[in-house]
């Protein structure tokens, strides 16, 4: 039996029980070895960071024309986006560059008043509109000061107004001061060097002074003018069409 035990232990390994590391007895125990000096994988494999740097939930992105959600009343809304100035598809007047989302401050906020020769007013709209599509206008305030400010855009202090080009008369057919929903100040903080961006929604109605009642229907199809007048600052100007069906 003894020789019979050797002979079937013996090199070949033809009967070598797999399970064994190289055919030697079982191991009671493993002992760990040294850890590696590799950074360790905190991440889930195949996942995607939904709070990252780009296209975190904390991002703001720019639209071509920066739609804007209305708020109601006599078509003026507001709104803000991180659309820049200039660009296909667009009209505008005034100096432009990056602007980003307007942060609103109470009126009695600590916050100065931007002065008017330390704030730059510009204007931007697409240039034209499909039958269903709501206008949207941009009004684009850069300070230019060192000190951050607050700039007063609401509907009465930063008035735009709408004109027919080519229209029997030069009154507008829509006006921010008119009727707004909210008359009062809006004010949006505007830090040192930097753009903030207002975006006003018009949903084509008419409007007359002091909400009277206005004309019935809406603006048609044509081309139209567009001003935004603050105090103190120059009128700027922009165009649109509202094309038809």
């Amino acid at each position: 039996m003894l020789i019979a035990w050797g002979v079937t232990s013996g090199g070949g390994g033809e009967s070598r029980n797999d399970g064994k590391p190289g055919g030697s007895d079982p191991v009671e125990s493993i002992t760990p070895g040294p850890s590696g000096s590799g950074p360790a994988i905190s991440q889930q494999p195949g996942g995607r960071d939904e709070s990252g740097e780009n296209g975190g939930s904390g991002g703001t992105g720019g639209a071509d024309g920066g739609a804007g959600a209305s708020s109601g009343g006599a078509g003026d809304g507001s709104s803000s986006d991180g659309a820049s100035t200039g660009g296909a598809g667009t009209a505008g007047s005034g100096a432009g560059g990056g602007g980003t989302a307007g942060q609103q401050v109470p009126a009695g906020s600590p916050l100065p008043e931007c002065r008017p020769d330390a704030v730059r007013l510009s204007l931007r709209t697409k240039v034209s509109y499909g039958p269903d599509d709501k206008p949207t206008f941009e009004l684009i305030a850069k300070n230019t000061s060192s000190a951050a400010c607050k700039a007063d855009l609401g509907p009465k202090s930063a008035v735009l107004t709408v004109t027919e080009a080519g229209g029997e008369d030069d009154d507008p057919i829509w006006s921010s001061k008119d009727c707004p929903a909210a008359a009062g100040p809006l004010f949006l903080k505007v830090p040192a060097g930097a753009t903030v961006i207002h975006t006003v929604d018009w949903n084509r109605t008419l409007s007359t002074p002091g909400c009277a009642t206005p004309p019935a229907g809406k603006a048609g199809p044509g081309t139209y003018l567009l001003e935004a007048k603050a105090p103190g600052g120059p009128v700027q100007r922009a165009s649109f069409v509202l094309a038809k069906d």
